[in-house]
């Protein structure tokens, strides 16, 4: 199992089994991303920036729901039939993960 330092857990993440999926995306959006910096050098017109922001936005959005998808299904069902402290955290941790994203 891999070590997670960010959150001293030690555990494989739910997105792992589609890893290469979720690196092949986020290499799209880095490519959105420096597409628009392209766009904005070449002064290109403002709507057209927009529009690239909103589909990057999109794409963004997309990822971050699979993820929280994969978090849920894994993470959080795991700690949920372990039960105990472990699982009010993670369950809180899911809610907090997406009042984010609808702030966002």
């Amino acid at each position: 199992m891999a070590d997670d330092t960010a959150d001293g857990h030690d555990h494989a993440h739910g997105y792992i089994t589609a890893k290469e999926d979720y690196l092949k995306r986020l290499r799209r959006i880095e490519g959105q991303a420096r597409g628009l910096q392209r766009m904005v050098e070449e002064e290109k017109y403002c709507i057209d920036i927009l529009t690239q922001v909103s589909a990057m936005t999109s794409a963004l959005q997309s990822v971050a729901i699979a993820l929280l998808d994969d978090h849920i299904s894994h993470c959080v069902v795991d700690a949920a039939v372990a039960g105990g402290p472990e699982a009010e955290a993670k369950i809180k941790e899911a809610t907090d993960a997406i009042a984010r994203l609808v702030r966002s």
